[in-house]
């Protein structure tokens, strides 16, 4: 099993319809391949973790890289797991504002057992809340 996370901008501001056509594709998608994730989003910025199986988590994230909705794709980080962080959620998302980024992440990664993952997402809400 693998785990990627990559961080990358979205070429316009990411609106409520958007947003519901990438989390569709991305939960339909992922349940067909055993995959499973976190996806947050601050301003334009999109902060990923998806893992699984490692052949369906590479052929995900090369679809995601040919995405044209967003560009400056990175990868944050990459390692074989043995179990995955966010094994319940084909892609777990929750809708929030800028001034209440923190909070909602704080929320989604409290189950978090690695220290380093919690950190990556817990950084980027802060960074990219109006309350910093």
């Amino acid at each position: 099993m693998e785990q990627i996370v990559y961080i990358s901008t979205a070429r316009a501001l990411p609106d409520g319809e958007m947003l519901a056509s990438i989390l569709s594709a991305s939960r339909r998608n992922n349940l067909r391949d055993g995959l499973s994730g976190l996806l947050v989003v601050g301003g334009r910025r999109f902060l990923q973790l998806l893992e699984g199986p490692a052949e369906a988590c590479e052929r995900a994230y090369a679809r995601i890289r040919e995405d044209d909705r967003h560009f400056a794709l990175v990868e944050l980080g990459r390692k074989s797991i043995t179990r995955c962080t966010f094994a319940s959620w084909e892609m777990g998302f929750e809708q929030a504002s800028d001034d209440n980024l923190e909070a909602m992440v704080d929320r989604l990664v409290a189950h978090v057992d690695d220290p380093s993952i919690a950190a990556q997402f817990r950084s980027f809400a802060q960074l990219h809340s109006t309350a910093a």
